[in-house]
């Protein structure tokens, strides 16, 4: 039972990767997908401990408490609960792991070591290592002299002992490179299909890699390090920011360890040398693991063409009066469009961009970019731009944690075209996402332009749940023509009548919203505010929250990630009731809808309702005006908050318990294709 007005926002979010495990575990969800969840899985720990459990360990090493910071608990204490809550975690997918390759095998599928090569593949495997591996590897050899070398970030490496009876054992590192694939399909053979490890392959290797020592016995074990995950910055005012941010992301790879992972098989001594060369203490995360590790890479487990094993994909549909074959710009001159992706295809934002980099009556384009796709149809759509002597302002946020070098290397093409390029804001990061453009039409300058809950990628676009707000509503784009402005003149901070921006009105304005609701619920109105985001973790507007439900407002919320609310607490949040929807797409929409007395209010938002977002982030929060929008926008929460078979319950005890509903069952991603199925033949 939760003893404390907040849930720990790190422990919250071990709640959260504990729901992804979920999926990995679930036997309905297709058995390669499983394996992916398993990789979602293992890459957001790696994230976890480069940034929170890096954030955690700061404060302890800086002798503070950090209990305000961490809702009540102590920093020491707090790094401990982390280490075993992911011990057991990790100990959960491993047994997940087991099964999968269990009903793998089912499926005349076998994932095989290097004790189980026939003779039939070994040939094949040799060929493979000379040809593929052995002139790319890094081998490096361990000395009792020395310290163990800086290992670069979240890489795994084979720990090699080489034993003779007559000296000192003597210690080897193999990186497995991100360059190698680490799935290896192998021909097939009598209706099986046959995969090893990148891993297996060195080990069934390791004396042709070590043939020039003598050694009785050889063995190879797995570790990864995990290091800091924070951006320091130099004070050079010679430098260019961009140059700054490439050695900041450079420096990642060595910063201060966080978390050490080790095969539990690994011989004591063997572990003991490297924790004493490594200089890893027992505040760094130990964590005993697998014979494998890095198993993020399981997200590109190869499919080998079972289609039967994986998620049928969705064709993204059009929205409904809005075609690809016309101009954008004429349609939306006529009213407001609502982009829903995946379930509609990203291509609007695309063919909006190519339209305006064509269009001879375009002056000027101005947008943010948060997070870039590695190919970016939206960067070379700007680029083609710039060269038909378009004016392109691009506000790029260089500092997108983990996606810095794909937006250093766009920005630096950008550059080279003459685009005018803005790095943000001196101590906030530019996390909106909106574009404006201006078209001459006749003998005035018309605006066109898009707001978006989620990042302009094309990638991310497939699995990301996101609205994007098409408009030429002049009332939005001159507010967010003025955000531009504040890029650009820091010091200057307008006024704006219709968005919500960050750092300056957020908390102010939907405190404002929520006291209306307060009010209403005293005075005997309808009163209710129903939210959709990724986490909430700031305890301003949690308190506003619970402020609200002791006035009698029925509060009704969907966080997928970390929530730092204590939901249906008697005398504090006993009107609050919360879900999480973690299923085949990662749920990323932002949506806050306010009764306002039965005449509902309706916003889409780049921003949670983190400390972060609120305070120290540029962010916006756009009103919607459409009345169709409104209506479709109430149905798809509502079809969010009835999903009884991808939904957990946020509760006092934090066990993840699902949602459970009498029939028929109704999984809200798939109903919400339905939906818009629906929607086209009406």
């Amino acid at each position: 039972m939760i003893k404390n007005t907040y849930i720990n926002r790190e422990l919250s979010w071990l709640q959260f990767n504990a729901r992804v495990l979920q999926e990995a575990a679930d036997e309905n969800v297709p058995l390669i997908e499983r394996l992916r969840f398993l990789g979602i899985f293992s890459n957001n720990l790696d994230e976890f401990f480069k940034v929170r459990y890096a954030t955690v360990k700061r404060i302890y090493e800086a002798g503070k408490g950090g209990k305000s910071e961490l809702g009540g608990i102590k920093a020491g204490e707090l790094l401990e609960q982390i280490t075993q809550i992911v011990i057991e975690q990790q100990a959960e997918s491993l047994e997940i792991l087991d099964d999968i390759d269990h009903k793998l095998r089912e499926e005349n599928i076998y994932r095989i070591n290097e004790s189980q090569i026939s003779e039939s593949q070994q040939d094949f495997i040799k060929s493979y290592f000379y040809q593929e591996l052995s002139q790319a590897l890094v081998v490096i050899m361990l000395h009792d002299e020395i310290n163990v070398p800086e290992l670069k970030d979240s890489a795994a490496y084979l720990v090699v002992r080489m034993e003779k009876a007559s000296s000192k054992s003597q210690f080897a590192l193999i990186e497995i490179s991100k360059a190698m694939d680490r799935f290896i399909v192998l021909p097939s053979k009598n209706g099986s299909e046959y995969i090893i490890m990148v891993d297996d392959v060195l080990r069934y290797c390791l004396d042709d890699i070590f043939n020039i020592f003598t050694y009785d016995a050889i063995s190879a074990h797995m570790i990864k390090i995990t290091r800091d995950g924070e951006l320091d910055f130099d004070s050079d005012l010679s430098k260019s920011f961009i140059h700054k941010i490439s050695e900041s992301v450079k420096d990642r790879e060595i910063g201060d360890p966080v978390r050490f992972v080790y095969d539990k098989k690994i011989d004591e001594s063997t572990l003991n040398f490297l924790l004493e060369r490594m200089h890893i203490d027992d505040k760094d995360s130990i964590i005993p693991g697998g014979r494998y590790h890095n198993r993020r890479d399981y997200m590109n487990f190869p499919s080998l063409g079972r289609t039967d094993l994986l998620y049928e994909k969705i064709k993204p549909l059009p929205v409904k009066g809005l075609s690809l074959n016309d101009s954008i710009f004429a349609s939306i001159a006529q009213k407001d469009y609502l982009v829903y992706t995946p379930y509609h295809t990203f291509s609007y934002v695309v063919k909006f961009l190519r339209e305006a980099a064509l269009d001879p009556q375009v002056k000027t384009i101005k947008i943010t970019i948060y997070r870039l796709a590695q190919i970016s149809h939206v960067a070379s759509s700007l680029i083609n731009a710039a060269k038909n002597g378009k004016n392109v302002t691009v506000s790029i946020e260089l500092r997108a944690r983990f996606d810095e070098e794909a937006n250093i290397n766009y920005a630096e093409q950008m550059q080279d075209v003459g685009i005018n390029l803005l790095f943000g804001v001196t101590g906030l990061k530019v996390h909106c996402k909106m574009c404006v453009i201006e078209r001459q039409e006749k003998d005035k300058m018309v605006r066109y332009g898009f707001i978006s809950t989620g990042n302009f990628n094309e990638s991310t676009a497939k699995i990301y749940t996101d609205f994007t707000l098409l408009t030429a509503n002049n009332k939005i784009l001159k507010d967010l023509n003025k955000v531009f402005n504040f890029f650009e003149v820091n010091y200057r901070i307008h006024r704006y009548k219709h968005i919500i921006t960050s750092p300056h009105y957020t908390m102010s304005k939907l405190f404002a919203l929520i006291d209306s609701e307060i009010e209403n619920a005293k005075s005997g109105k309808s009163a209710y505010i129903k939210l959709k985001m990724n986490s909430i973790s700031s305890y301003k507007m949690i308190d506003k929250l619970y402020e609200a439900s002791r006035a009698g407002v029925k509060i009704r919320m969907i966080i997928r990630g970390l929530c730092c609310l204590v939901p249906g607490v008697p005398g504090m949040s006993e009107n609050i009731e919360i879900i999480s929807i973690v299923d085949k797409f990662l749920e990323h929409t932002r949506l806050f809808i306010f009764c306002n007395n039965d005449s509902p209010r309706f916003f889409i938002s780049s921003a949670d309702w983190m400390t972060r977002n609120i305070d120290n982030r540029v962010e916006v929060t756009c009103p919607i005006y459409d009345n169709d929008i409104k209506n479709e926008l109430s149905d798809l929460f509502d079809i969010c908050w009835n999903d009884n078979v991808k939904a957990r319950i946020i509760n006092t005890t934090q066990d993840n318990t699902y949602k459970n509903g009498s029939l028929p069952l109704l999984r809200a991603q798939f109903e919400t294709y339905n939906y818009y199925l629906k929607k086209l033949e009406g």
